[in-house]
């Protein structure tokens, strides 16, 4: 009936590196992304702000 003697400072700092870790790679997971991805994303981003701006109607806006 001995039970394992737990430095609790020491298991209270294991636990929450193992927290952090779990935090770290549900990150990774979610914000990771290459320099590429963020590239292409900035591209493919202009291309369409490019194209609605060349299909715009000018209008003059005086009132008339």
């Amino acid at each position: 009936m001995s039970a394992e003697i737990v430095n609790l400072r020491q298991f209270r700092k294991n636990q929450a590196r193992s927290e952090k870790e779990m935090q770290a790679e549900q990150n990774r997971i979610s914000f990771g992304r290459t320099k590429a991805e963020k590239q292409l994303t900035r591209s493919l981003n202009e291309k369409a702000d490019k194209a609605h701006r060349a299909g715009r109607i000018e209008t003059d806006d005086d009132g008339a």
